[in-house]
């Protein structure tokens, strides 16, 4: 018994150094997560409250009431308002011409001279036609008269008078042949100077002086030249039924004026009135031609030319214009925004018209005092609260072309 009684006390003595040591590993564990929990739970109580985010600031103002003038917008051409093929009426050998290319022509002025010697020679024997005639009726007068003094005394059969008075009509209407191809032949003759029959400007000349040229009807003449009159000039269009229909609702008993503007040109400048449309709609197209006369003293408009015309659509109406930058689209719908007195972002649908100095006319949907976001639209959602900073709206003077992502055909101005 003794003997074993050291043993166990040894055995004892061994386990408490490793009860120490697994506690000692716990407590290097527990510690820590202890301190950290306590520290998350310290930091909880002393961290501040989120902020309420910050309205976004937007620039508002009221739509700009003006006075304008609406117009319905054309695309067109110019043409030239008369237009004259120059051909020869006597054929024969051209032997001068007397223009230059593409210079401005008068009425009556010397184009080409055609070779007048063959006329020249048939007017000659022309009137020595004549000359032969007139010696005919005398004869057959001075016959005429002898038998009728010889009638009385019955020297002369009654037939033989009216035979002697046929010989006289004939040789009268022998006479009126003969001058009558004088005339002919005369008119040959000046035929061979070719004269310009309208002013205008000219084309280049289709033959050189040495050719033959042929006279002929219509078109089967040798064609010389053409000649395009330019003072006035036209501008044809087409223009859509609606367009027709309101254009004719609106007319009076004036002429319409319009304006036009060529490619290259801003502004509007060329001021002409319509005189013409056509008798009919295209019933393909639905469409119907129109056209503008014009004053062109200078000859600067050109057949041709391309040019974009407004014409006056209604006279003078009060508009309500906004930024174009200020308009949004919702699929097919055309949106303002809005601010109401609470800062609520309001959309508004609004039906459009065209551009005038850069400005939008709002046809429909907008009020003359609601408050248009017109800087900051980025920022604004529907329904959403801003904050309101007030701005104004001007017309940019400089913008007087029509824009080509419009979303109506027109144009407008402001009235004066």
């Amino acid at each position: 018994m003794n003997m074993h009684a050291p043993i166990e006390g040894e055995a004892v003595a061994e386990r408490a150094p490793r009860r120490l040591r697994t506690w000692q590993k716990a407590a290097l564990v527990v510690v820590p997560v202890g301190v950290v929990a306590a520290g998350f739970s310290l930091s909880g109580r002393n961290a501040p409250a989120v902020a309420a985010p910050v309205a976004p600031v937007v620039t508002v103002a009221t739509p700009l009431a003006r006075e304008v003038n609406e117009w319905d917008e054309y695309v067109g051409r110019f043409e030239a308002s008369r237009t004259v093929e120059v051909r020869p009426r006597v054929s024969g050998a051209v032997t001068a011409i007397h223009f230059k290319d593409g210079m401005v022509v008068k009425q009556g002025q010397l184009l080409f001279t055609i070779d007048p010697r063959p006329f020249t020679a048939a007017l000659a024997e022309a009137k020595a036609g004549v000359a032969s005639a007139q010696s005919d009726l005398a004869l057959a007068r001075s016959d005429l008269d002898r038998a009728q003094r010889l009638v009385s005394v019955e020297a002369v059969s009654k037939s033989d008078v009216e035979r002697l008075q046929a010989r006289v009509r004939a040789a009268t209407a022998a006479v009126a042949a003969a001058e009558a191809r004088v005339r002919a032949r005369a008119l040959d003759v000046e035929f061979t100077q070719v004269r310009a029959p309208i002013s205008g400007r000219i084309s280049d000349r289709k033959v050189d002086p040495g050719n033959l040229v042929a006279a002929g009807e219509g078109q089967g003449g040798t064609l010389l030249t053409t000649i395009n009159a330019l003072d006035p000039i036209y501008f044809t269009f087409d223009g859509s039924e609606a367009l027709f229909l309101k254009a004719k609702r609106a007319a009076g008993s004036s002429a319409s004026p319009v304006e036009i503007r060529l490619q290259d040109e801003g502004d509007y400048r060329w001021k002409g009135q319509i005189d013409f449309t056509d008798n009919g709609l295209d019933p393909k197209s639905g469409t119907i031609r129109g056209r503008a006369v014009l004053s062109n003293k200078d000859m600067f408009l050109t057949p041709g030319m391309f040019g974009n015309m407004r014409l006056a659509a209604g006279g003078k109406a009060q508009a309500l214009l906004v930024p174009d930058a200020a308009i949004q689209t919702d699929q097919a719908r055309k949106l303002v925004l809005t601010v109401g007195a609470d800062g609520t972002v309001v959309p508004k649908p609004v039906v459009l018209g065209p551009v005038v100095d850069g400005l939008r006319i709002v046809r429909s949907g907008l009020a003359p005092q609601d408050k248009v976001v017109i800087a900051g639209t980025q920022f604004a959602q529907p329904g959403g609260k801003v904050q309101p900073k007030a701005g104004t709206i001007a017309p940019n003077a400089a913008t007087d072309a029509p824009i080509v992502s419009a979303p109506v055909t027109g144009q407008a101005t402001f009235a004066r």
